[in-house]
């Protein structure tokens, strides 16, 4: 009789612990809100500067970032991104993407590059109660603490500086914290990820490019670059480096995505890879969709030479017949999860690139898409400290260990080459 009742006692207790809310675990949409509560994510490409030029000519007397859903899409006015879907997306510190087109000339690439982050600065100062230039991970902090998105500038392609050191210095003095190395082309000294190779990755005077960026502290961001890039950038450097926006190759296997041997080099370097939420570069059937329909316009145009009437139709044939497969935030997920298994959980970040594509995946299709893709890692198992690391921690460390590293570097003088000889 006393085993029995210490059975029931036993089986009544389990039902009450089983039973109370104080022993419920919390739900996905809990743990990802709290880690964005403590942690809100430091994402690493955002385009809004871009679409300034593009849209408005850079004049932004007038221009409300509070709220730019009016219009339509790729329309002056309607964008990914303004302050009051940043606040609901959870974003506390953005990179901020000064891109120029690949197809200027060196010395109009550099004005180029100066009037961006000219707008940049100028969009910044234009919202004081939202926005705060951030110069260093201590600013980062102060302006966060303060309420306000800690806002940094990053400049996407080397042919941004026209193959100068002394250009690149003046870049860091305007404010520029971090450099794609190329964009889509080669530049003089680095091969890009989708273009022919030209140099075999960097050249002599690219390997002090990038010495000559670590040294200042500027990040070194090796997305759009190519592999051997990739790997002579770490041979070159004991900064940490970033890849801003890229995905990984094993899951999607475009030539922006990060091969598996790069990954596992991060570790030792101490980078990250921001996960970006680009739909071609998450979803492979996407990746092999957008071939397919590459090859059919490429034979239409064979076929029908001088017709473009022709080509037209045909395309518009091929795309009835052909629905381009969705990417999702599941699959954003997939490309977090395998840095996850292949470099570790300190190497992985967030770097979305809206406002720099169509739309986001389906889900998380403008910058509101951070807590909905939280709430998928953490269904998939993440921990709130893992979640806190990937939207902000792990990108703190990566620039306060480049800000250490260019410390550790004060008694070095700056790079030089020489002026009246070619970048070679």
């Amino acid at each position: 009789m006393r085993h029995l009742s210490m059975l029931a006692i036993t089986t009544a207790l389990s039902a009450m612990l089983v039973g109370t809310p104080a022993f419920a675990q919390d739900t996905p949409e809990e743990v990802a809100a709290a880690a964005l509560e403590a942690s809100p994510v430091w994402d690493g490409h955002n385009d809004v500067p871009g679409r300034l030029r593009g849209q408005f000519g850079n004049v932004i007397g007038d221009f409300d970032f509070h709220d730019t859903l009016e219009g339509d899409e790729w329309t002056p006015g309607q964008m990914h991104t303004d302050l009051q879907r940043l606040r609901e997306g959870r974003v506390g510190a953005q990179w901020w993407s000064v891109w120029i087109s690949t197809s200027l000339e060196e010395p109009e690439a550099v004005q180029v590059t100066l009037e961006q982050i000219d707008v940049t600065h100028r969009l910044i100062a234009a919202f004081p109660d939202d926005l705060a230039l951030a110069l260093t991970a201590d600013d980062v902090e102060a302006a966060m603490a303060e309420g306000r998105i800690a806002s940094l500038i990053g400049m996407e392609g080397g042919h941004s500086i026209g193959s100068s050191l002394s250009v690149l210095r003046q870049m860091y003095d305007l404010g520029a914290r971090y450099m794609t190395i190329t964009h889509n082309l080669n530049t003089p000294w680095a091969d890009s990820a989708t273009d022919a190779p030209e140099h075999g990755g960097l050249t002599e005077f690219g390997i002090t490019v990038v010495q000559e960026m670590a040294r200042l502290g500027m990040l070194i961001d090796l997305s759009h670059v190519s592999e051997d890039t990739m790997h002579d950038t770490l041979d070159a450097t004991g900064a940490p480096v970033i890849f801003s926006h890229s995905g990984v190759r094993a899951v999607n296997g475009h030539a922006r995505n990060v091969p598996d041997g790069v990954l596992q080099r991060l570790p030792e370097n101490g980078g990250i890879v921001m996960v970006v939420g680009l739909p071609g570069y998450l979803s492979e059937e996407q990746r092999i969709w957008y071939a397919a329909r590459q090859a059919e316009q490429a034979r239409l145009e064979a076929w029908w030479q001088g017709r473009p009437d022709l080509v037209e139709s045909g395309m518009e044939e091929w795309d009835q017949a052909n629905a381009m497969p969705e990417a999702t935030i599941s699959d954003w997920a997939d490309h977090i999860d395998h840095v996850r298994d292949v470099a570790g959980i300190d190497h992985i970040g967030i770097g979305g690139d809206y406002d720099g594509m169509r739309s986001g995946p389906v889900g998380a299709e403008d910058v509101t898409g951070y807590p909905p893709l939280f709430t998928e890692l953490a269904r998939r198992g993440y921990s709130q400290a893992d979640l806190e690391m990937i939207a902000f921690g792990n990108m703190m460390r990566v620039m306060r260990e480049a800000e250490a590293y260019a410390a550790s570097q004060a008694e070095v003088p700056p790079y030089e080459s020489d002026v009246r000889a070619e970048a070679s």
